[in-house]
């Protein structure tokens, strides 16, 4: 191929347009246009066009109000409905699950394909960053390839096609995105070598990390086999936490004796998985190898199964108050995100189980969650409660989820003694060992012998 069809290597000429602004196009749309890039954002929500053009965000994390705000204000970011032509085109879009059967919905892909489409030219780049069931990208060169037959594609020209095709994933912790982008090593696959190194100059403009090359499969596989690896290991921790249950033994401080073994490291378990990569992608890998991914499914129903349990432990005891003490308890839900400290509802086993004692108790319940304006839109008739308002007039207080701001607001709290505590995820440490040395303190001192 000719090498006039490369990328350009002048910054003020260099255009990638990245498809799908959510809570990881966004974040890549920004790193880039602060490396020098010229980025057009393509959404199909006009409010989040509207938001990013404002120079600000639709979404919570950490550092990435100031980068989009720069961006914009630099004009090396402009947000619109329509790709315009670049040099790249990063698709960055949801891949959920669909049905009983959790197939793998890959119709977003195929849409953004349908959309950079009319504005692809040799030399041009295409980079899925989606999260895809293996054999996806080789899926979306063929779409491309349908919509632009006056253009050469990898499955067809090899190295010497007129547009490269890559695969590469992020790998990235919510809270921590604008960071991770950059340090974390990233694998890139490409249908050719040229394809992936083409990719992977792209990358060293903004990552620090390693980037790594190699095929689109092995890519794909990589991703799902990532987050397969980490369901599992929960799935493990769950499991444990209702063993322990059935046991009357206190599971973290199970975790805890166990852990000091030099060869083991469980994690801590919770209310479910939830989240767009881990809760989703092990089925990814089940819906392709059903007879050969048992354990992976195993844990995926494990983890699935948590939120019922705690649902069922939430009514007994709001149950068993109503007997105790004659009256309704207040019960107060605390957290809604899939893990703490972010406003990410998204798979999230917390709000999973809201909703079920929501639709089993009516609007007596108390939600908290105060990382997000109002509440969802299946909770909407109940307003969202201040924190320590809750903790205060709760006589059942059910932690779902880790917030920093919940733990904050029990350091030194003085819980009622017929108040109820159901702590799924370990934010009353605290209170357990204040409760245990008062206790310690109270003894009467034994006789010396």
């Amino acid at each position: 191929m000719n090498t006039e069809q490369d990328l350009p290597h002048n910054n003020d000429s260099r255009n990638i347009c990245v498809v799908g602004l959510g809570y990881i196009g966004l974040p890549t749309a920004a790193l880039l246009a602060r490396s020098g890039w010229n980025v057009n954002g393509v959404d199909i929500n006009n409010h989040v066009i509207e938001t990013i053009n404002k120079g600000k965000i639709h979404i919570v994390e950490p550092e990435l109000d100031i980068a989009v705000k720069s961006a914009v204000e630099n004009k090396r970011l402009v947000a619109s409905a329509a790709p315009s032509k670049s040099d790249a085109f990063f698709i960055a879009v949801p891949t959920p699950c669909k049905g009983a059967d959790h197939t793998p919905d890959i119709s977003y892909i195929q849409a953004a394909a349908q959309t950079i489409a009319p504005v692809l030219e040799a030399g041009n780049l295409v980079v899925l960053e989606s999260t895809s069931p293996v054999g996806t990208t080789e899926k979306l060169s063929a779409w491309l390839a349908e919509l632009r037959p006056d253009l050469s594609f990898p499955q067809d020209k090899g190295k010497d096609s007129d547009i490269r095709i890559a695969f590469c994933p992020e790998r990235v912790l919510p809270g921590q995105v604008m960071s991770e982008l950059v340090s974390n090593d990233r694998i890139i696959g490409g249908m050719t070598e040229k394809c992936a190194q083409q990719a992977r100059e792209i990358y060293e403009t903004f990552v620090r990390g390693a980037c790594m090359v190699t095929g689109t499969r092995t890519a794909e596989l990589c991703k799902l086999a990532e987050n397969a690896y980490r369901d599992i290991n929960i799935a493990y921790a769950n499991e444990l936490s209702l063993i322990c249950d059935e046991a009357d033994i206190d599971v973290r401080e199970l975790i805890r004796l166990t852990n000091h073994h030099p060869r083991v490291d469980i994690l801590q378990p919770g209310p479910g998985v939830g989240g767009h990569c881990i809760a989703v992608d092990p089925w990814f890998i089940v819906s392709q190898a059903p007879e050969l991914s048992r354990l992976i499914r195993t844990a995926r129903e494990v983890n699935d199964f948590k939120p019922n349990w705690v649902f069922n432990k939430v009514l007994t005891a709001y149950h068993d108050f109503e007997k105790k003490f004659a009256r309704k308890p207040k019960l107060a839900l605390m957290g809604l995100a899939f893990k703490p400290n972010i406003d990410d509802l998204r798979e999230s086993p917390a709000l999973q189980i809201a909703q079920k004692v929501y639709q089993e108790l009516g609007s007596d319940i108390i939600i908290v969650e105060p990382h997000v304006k109002t509440a969802p839109e299946n909770l909407k008739p109940l307003p969202l409660t201040q924190t320590g308002t809750a903790i205060h007039d709760a006589d059942i207080l059910v932690f779902l989820v880790a917030h920093t701001a919940f733990k904050q607001a029990l350091s030194g709290y003085m819980r009622d003694k017929n108040q109820v505590i159901l702590d799924f995820v370990g934010v009353s440490d605290e209170l357990k060992k204040q409760a245990a040395h008062d206790t310690q303190s109270t003894r009467p001192e034994q006789k010396k012998a």
